[in-house]
C-alpha cells in the first residue's frame, strides 16, 4: 500500500485545493491531510476564518481524502511520516525546497498550483468588498424575503 501525506491551512477551501488532493490521491492508495490547528496558524501570523474543527471537516469530507490529522507544528512531520508510515510526501511547489530535509524518510514531491486561483488573492479580494455596500445588499435582501412572506 503507498501512502501520501501533505499539510495544509485549507481555510476557504477551493478548486487549487481540490486538485492538489486529487493529484496526490492519484498517486497512491492512502491520502493522509495534516490540518494546520488555529493555534499553529496564530503562530505563523495566519488568521483563519473558519476553525480547525470545521475545516478538517470540509476536508474530511472529500472523496479523495482517507485520514485528517490536526498539524500542530512544523516538526511533527517527520513524526507522522513514521506514524502513517507514508511513502511520499507532498505540497505545492510555492513550497519547493523547503522540506527537502524529510527526504531521508520519503519520496518528497512538489506538485504545480492551479494557476488561477490562491486563497491569498481570495482574501483581498474579500477585503475590498465595502461594509456599507454589504449592509445595502443585505437590505435589500431581507425586503424581497418580506415581499415573498407576504405573498405566501
Amino acid at each position: 500500500m503507498r501512502i501520501i501525506i501533505t499539510y495544509g491551512t485549507f481555510d476557504l477551501i477551493h478548486i487549487g485545493h481540490l486538485n492538489l488532493l486529487e493529484r496526490l490521491a492519484n498517486m497512491g492508495d492512502k491520502l493522509v491531510v495534516g490540518v494546520s490547528t488555529d493555534d499553529f496558524n496564530l503562530s505563523k501570523g495566519k488568521q483563519c476564518l473558519y476553525s480547525f474543527e470545521e475545516r478538517a471537516r470540509i476536508v474530511g469530507a472529500l472523496q479523495c481524502v482517507d485520514i485528517v490529522i490536526p498539524e500542530s507544528s512544523w516538526e511533527q512531520k517527520e513524526q507522522d511520516i513514521q506514524t502513517y508510515h507514508a511513502d511520499i510526501f507532498g505540497m505545492g511547489d510555492d513550497w519547493v525546497g523547503k522540506f527537502d530535509h524529510l527526504a531521508p524518510a520519503c519520496k518528497i514531491v512538489y506538485l504545480p498550483r492551479t494557476p488561477t486561483i490562491s486563497t491569498t488573492e481570495l482574501k483581498r479580494s474579500l477585503a475590498k468588498i465595502d461594509p456599507v455596500a454589504i449592509q445595502k445588499i443585505k437590505k435589500g435582501l431581507d425586503g424581497v424575503l418580506d415581499i415573498v412572506k407576504a405573498l405566501e
